[in-house]
């Protein structure tokens, strides 16, 4: 796949996310960001959060959602 080839229709895969790593549970092409519902090519996730169990599509969004002290 490259940067051009559409996404959707595609199916949305799920996965277990750890600690510098991810588990995919159920095949598929996509996830979507837990904050923005953005489409996130798998080979492109990069942030997430353990807790939340949920990526997001960039280090701007992960950061303005964690809690501000």
């Amino acid at each position: 796949m490259n940067f051009v080839d559409p996404i959707l229709p595609g199916k949305e895969a799920v996965l277990r996310f750890a600690d510098g790593e991810y588990q995919i549970l159920k095949t598929g092409n996509f996830v979507r960001c837990g904050v923005t519902g953005a489409v996130i090519r798998l080979e492109d996730v990069r942030y997430w959060n353990i807790e939340k169990q949920f990526a997001y599509r960039s280090a701007e969004v992960a950061f303005a959602d964690m809690p501000q002290k």
